[in-house]
């Protein structure tokens, strides 16, 4: 079964805001199996426009991904998230 990547771009508002939803978030990473690849650090933009922060993280399956997403706990997070940065988020199946 092939895994599934959350990729995340992100320009965060409110940085001490920010901590509230990575603590909130964790319960639903460890609950679906989360293995952070990449969690914001140094970038070198290549082409368009980069964001601030950048996160990949892997899940088990593309099935787990999505359902962490979707599921209670990450939907808390979520609003957080979106009250204090703006991104965009996609699902992707690894090879």
């Amino acid at each position: 079964m092939a895994k599934g990547y959350w990729i995340a771009r992100v320009d965060v508002r409110d940085g001490e805001r920010y901590k509230d939803y990575v603590a909130a978030a964790k319960p639903a990473f460890e609950k679906y199996g989360a293995h952070f690849l990449a969690r914001g650090g140094p970038l070198t933009e290549l082409e368009g426009k980069a964001r601030g922060r950048n996160v990949v993280i892997e899940f088990p399956s593309m099935q787990a991904a999505v359902d962490c997403y979707n599921s209670p706990e990450y939907q808390i997070a979520a609003k957080i998230r979106q009250e204090v940065a703006d991104a965009e988020m996609v699902v992707v199946e690894g090879v």
